[in-house]
């Protein structure tokens, strides 16, 4: 049962590590953005992201992302959209079926260095299949862009989401093969920066600190300036993907 926790106006949240203690009062936008760090911890840890589907499909995602998602293809509403990681294939049939209800044309291209059998047997079921298409091979390998290419339209408005091996290094290399295909006005998405975030928590590792999306877009800023970083959609504070969305500017 979800419980009620009483507060007054004045109510604080108080952290305290070790000798460090941090306190703000509850109804600031301070203690606003403590509790949604702290919420984005403590689901980290209690794995959170895996309760929701999209269609009867597994989608790894917070509820505030889809969202926030959702609100940003239809503001761009792009012909292509390109994801690197399938998984479980939610995240594919969620953006398909954007465009179904925008009765365009738009198609999703999947890549993953490999699309187990059950997934894609499932995702192949799905009355959104008619929408994806997908690749199997690294996000980063010759033949895998070679693939990609193949399908893709110059003359059509192209996103790109970045959501399959989060370390650092791999990150920058897909944002520096990826970023070349999407259109002045339309946007890099880099999924799960908040990995550096959950490095503390008890499941989490050390090395997240350093190795993580966000440091890969730290990198990719500085030696491109076709882009920045857009905060309307991490404006609600819980994000799996802070700094995540990255608008091409020219």
């Amino acid at each position: 049962m979800i419980k009620n926790y009483n507060t007054e106006t004045n109510s604080k949240v108080i952290l305290k590590n070790n000798n460090e203690e941090f306190e703000v009062n509850l109804y600031s936008q301070e203690g606003l953005a403590m509790l949604s760090n702290l919420w984005i911890k403590a689901a980290a840890e209690f794995k959170l992201m895996y309760e929701l589907t999209w269609m009867g499909r597994p989608i790894i995602q917070f509820g505030t992302d889809m969202i926030m998602l959702q609100e940003l293809i239809w503001k761009v509403k792009p012909d292509i959209f390109i994801e690197t990681g399938i998984a479980h294939g939610g995240s594919l049939i969620y953006t398909a079926s954007l465009f179904e209800l925008m009765e365009n044309d738009g198609q999703v291209i999947g890549i993953d260095v490999e699309i187990r059998a059950h997934n894609r047997v499932a995702i192949e079921a799905h009355s959104m299949f008619k929408r994806i298409k997908m690749i199997e091979g690294s996000s980063i390998a010759d033949s895998t862009i070679l693939e990609l290419e193949a399908l893709l339209d110059s003359g059509k408005t192209t996103m790109v989401m970045l959501d399959s091996n989060h370390s650092r290094d791999h990150v920058l290399n897909e944002m520096r093969l990826y970023s070349k295909y999407i259109n002045v006005g339309s946007y890099l998405i880099v999924q799960d920066g908040a990995q550096e975030w959950v490095s503390d928590i008890p499941r989490g590792k050390p090395e997240w600190k350093e190795d993580n999306p966000l440091a890969a877009i730290d990198l990719f800023l500085k030696e491109n300036d076709d882009f920045e970083i857009d905060e309307t959609y991490t404006r609600l504070g819980i994000t799996q993907s802070p700094s995540g969305y990255l608008r091409r500017i020219k």
